[in-house]
């Protein structure tokens, strides 16, 4: 391409844009893909979306009903069916003991189609007990899952992984035995792609997000309901005091651990640390999730034109909910993590509720779990649950 040609497709692309933006057409001879890619017109997709399900601008003013309106509408974006009639028939293998607590594997069947391993942990001592539901990130490395979390005392082949994985992200520490260490069970599976149900290649994630819209479904939507069912089967376990179980995770993990309070009432709290933005801030050039690629881990098809990602997690209100970001996190840029939280503190308020929320921006961190953040959410599940 020459520089006139250049010029000129530049030309087309700014002309289109501001063609749709001014109410008019974009010819076939104008379109174009632009920063990403985008399509040329982005900017009036993003206008067209108003989130109008979205708490204090739905006409439903009741909250409960609301709620379940909301909930609803996720649900059905969701594009997987509810699993509640699965028994999960868990099988228990792999049991050791530490000092402080007991390890095992535990194999379910979260929905209909597949089994799942996970690790589960139990301090030593009278139950009940308080519980977390852990769940791990992306971080594009596929060959472990549950291990990024936990320590996998049944794995030695992962174990060198695993350790790298801690010391990168989580201060050296294995977050699931930490918790377990302080008195908390703790369950954390393997979502599909990673671990024991992996590994997928970087490149394998839209081939297969693909063949899921293909077949009806969706990956995220299984992820979702996946997380949904542990939720469940984890609150259900006798050793597990129902009332006090939360949902904690980091990165892909912190999403889907607000996704999980917004759907589950087995949750009583969540945790989430560095995965918290408006869809709209998110959406600039630059920015990761126009790769694609990972992003189909949490793409529900549609749903933003009802919910903004702060109003699915606002589903959750006003129950206690934790935020942390890292000011130096070039995947959620500042000014969008500002807006879901204000957003989020909203919501709360509203229910009279905003010492119920917290939210938190560690400004010297960038995409991390550290021990000293590690030690502020468990200070805040002791003070919560």
């Amino acid at each position: 391409m020459n520089a006139h040609d250049a010029l000129r497709r530049r030309t087309f692309v700014a002309g289109a844009g501001a063609a749709l933006l001014a109410g008019g057409a974009v010819s076939g001879a104008q379109a174009a893909v632009v920063d990403g890619p985008l399509p040329d017109f982005h900017p009036a997709l993003k206008d067209a979306l108003t989130f109008p399900l979205a708490w204090g601008r739905s006409p439903i003013r009741d909250f409960r009903a609301w709620r379940r309106a909301a909930r609803a509408t996720v649900e059905e974006h969701l594009l997987v069916e509810r699993q509640d009639g699965t028994p999960y028939a868990p099988e228990f293998t792999s049991r050791s003991r530490t000092r402080e607590y007991t390890r095992e594997l535990v194999t379910v069947s979260l929905t209909r189609y597949e089994r799942v391993r996970g690790a589960l942990l139990t301090p030593h001592g009278r139950g009940p007990f308080p519980a977390v539901l852990l769940l791990h990130d992306h971080g594009s490395r596929f060959d472990i899952g549950k291990e990024k979390l936990v320590r996998p005392w049944y794995d030695d082949t992962r174990l060198a992984s695993a350790r790298a994985w801690a010391d990168k992200y989580f201060s050296g520490r294995f977050v699931g035995d930490e918790l377990a260490r302080r008195g908390y069970v703790v369950l954390c599976l393997d979502a599909l792609g990673w671990g024991d149900r992996g590994p997928l290649a970087y490149e394998q994630q839209q081939a297969l997000a693909a063949n899921f819209f293909n077949l009806g479904s969706s990956l995220a939507g299984l992820m979702a309901r996946e997380d949904q069912r542990a939720a469940a089967f984890l609150a259900g376990l006798d050793r597990v005091d129902a009332r006090r179980v939360a949902a904690v995770g980091f990165s892909m993990g912190a999403y889907r651990a607000w996704q999980t309070a917004a759907l589950s009432d087995h949750v009583a709290a969540a945790a989430s640390m560095c995965w918290m933005t408006g869809l709209k801030e998110m959406m600039v050039p630059g920015n990761n999730t126009l790769r694609g690629q990972s992003a189909y881990c949490m793409l529900h098809p549609g749903l933003a034109r009802h919910l903004d990602i702060p109003d699915v997690a606002s589903i959750a209100a006003p129950r206690p909910m934790l935020f942390f970001d890292g000011g130096l996190d070039t995947l959620f840029p500042a000014e969008g993590v500002r807006i879901a939280y204000d957003r989020l503190r909203a919501v709360w308020r509203s229910h009279h509720a905003e010492e119920r929320i917290r939210t938190k921006t560690w400004p010297e961190l960038g995409h991390v779990f550290t021990a000293p953040m590690q030690d502020e959410v468990v200070s805040w599940l002791d003070d919560v649950l």
